[in-house]
């Protein structure tokens, strides 16, 4: 039995639900809520760790909520997250939630502990100067592991609200990120995430200031069982000497780099104060392309910003193909309250979805003719759940569901169908 079945054979039936929205980090987060609720043994419990991205992140987490007050109506339901954190009175207000908790008091064991105290215990998060290092032996239901390596950021893009669920950035320093990935590879894990707000930040904050790229060299020579090592979402303007030299040299860095790009039209990054021009986002692209040939790209993009023109948009477009982008995240823009951009002429929404569309669509095709590329080839492949993984490339396979979860094998790339690769183990 791999390390990964065991740990879902040992799970408890009584242990509390947790219902995660968004990133990485907040899968990281939820797994220590996880362990200080059965600590404080929770049993009939409902975490409900929400999401601030957009307006949509937040319709879909209160809908969570009164889901699962109706399914479970005798059950304790406790909310935090970044919507719960940048307004915590939206959410006390809802008759479903027994408690709400912020971004820092979620991580504290003695907030999940049964006894009385205020329903709402949010703090402001611009007075966290630390982070505080938690370590867990794995993730609920996943085959790779999250290690949060970062909190906050320090910019102010137009449309994020996510600093003032974050607070400003504060790096963990690199001896507990060294000692959580050990206790990870101890239970099992082959893949670990690299995860933050804003990692490419990472450093500016602890002694001697290392960047993201010494850190993560000094994490493969500390634990060198580690198989494979993965970035969050990178910002270009900030990517360090150390981490291209990294991305360079060193095969347990996957071949997988996603950035945080946005747009591709110089006056709408402008708009949107990014710290990259749609030159600087190009070459970035083919300069690390040279350092590691057959690296894949993936690229957040915002569709319909306020004041986009159609010339603007078809920049972002073409920006697709002149930075060989393969996997997107598109998102329709969605005003958020607070921020400079809801402010901002609108476009209509109708065509912020059409143009969200057509980037999807473009998307998909570059997808296709990527996976179309590694017929033929041979892939290590990291099992996720039964006859499903991902390729060094992060391309989702299908593959012989005999496959123990959480191992990596070896195959051959026999044909791609579906948005996915097909792979044959043996001769």
């Amino acid at each position: 039995m791999s390390g990964f079945e065991a740990r879902k054979a040992g799970a408890r039936a009584a242990e509390p639900t947790l219902i995660t929205f968004g990133c990485r980090l907040n899968a990281y987060e939820s797994e220590v809520m996880r362990a200080h609720a059965r600590d404080a043994g929770l049993t009939d419990t409902i975490i409900v760790n929400t999401c601030a991205v957009t307006a949509e992140a937040e319709r879909q987490a209160r809908k969570a909520i009164r889901k699962a007050r109706r399914e479970r109506p005798t059950a304790r339901i406790i909310v935090t997250g970044c919507a719960a954190q940048i307004d915590p009175a939206k959410f006390a207000a809802m008759a479903e939630v027994d408690q709400v908790l912020g971004n820092e008091e979620k991580l504290r064991p003695e907030s999940f502990m049964p006894t009385e105290g205020p329903r709402v215990r949010v703090n402001d998060i611009f007075s966290v100067s630390e982070t505080a290092g938690h370590l867990i032996e794995g993730f609920e239901g996943r085959a790779r592991a999250f290690v949060q390596v970062q909190q906050g950021c320090d910019h102010r893009c137009t449309f994020c609200i996510i600093p003032f669920g974050r607070g400003n950035s504060r790096s963990v320093p690199m001896g507990e990120v060294v000692a959580q990935t050990r206790k990870l590879v101890q239970h099992g894990y082959r893949e670990v995430v690299l995860s933050g707000v804003d990692i490419t930040a990472y450093g500016a904050d602890l002694p001697g200031q290392p960047t993201l790229g010494q850190m993560a060299r000094r994490l493969l020579a500390a634990v060198p069982e580690l198989r494979r090592l993965r970035l969050s979402s990178l910002d270009p303007a900030e990517v360090d000497d150390d981490l291209l030299e990294l991305i360079a040299t060193e095969e347990r860095l996957m071949p997988h780099l996603h950035l945080s790009l946005q747009s591709g039209d110089d006056m709408i990054l402008k708009r949107m104060k990014r710290r990259h021009s749609r030159a600087q986002a190009i070459a970035f692209c083919r300069s690390v392309r040279a350092l590691r040939p057959g690296i894949v790209f993936g690229a957040d993009l915002i569709a319909g910003f306020p004041t986009e023109t159609e010339a603007m948009f078809e920049n972002s477009l073409s920006l697709i193909a002149a930075c060989g982008l393969t996997y997107l995240h598109v998102f329709p823009f969605s005003p958020r309250p607070g921020t400079p951009a809801a402010a901002m002429p609108e476009v209509p929404p109708q065509i912020r979805k059409r143009r969200a569309a057509r980037l999807r669509a473009s998307g998909a095709d570059a997808l296709d003719r990527f996976l179309i590329s590694r017929i033929g080839a041979t892939a290590e492949i990291l099992v996720e759940s039964p006859g499903t993984g991902r390729s060094e490339h992060y391309a989702p396979v299908s593959l012989d569901p005999e496959m123990a979860m959480g191992s990596i094998v070896k195959a051959m790339i026999t044909g791609a169908e579906g948005g996915r690769l097909i792979a044959r183990q043996g001769p």
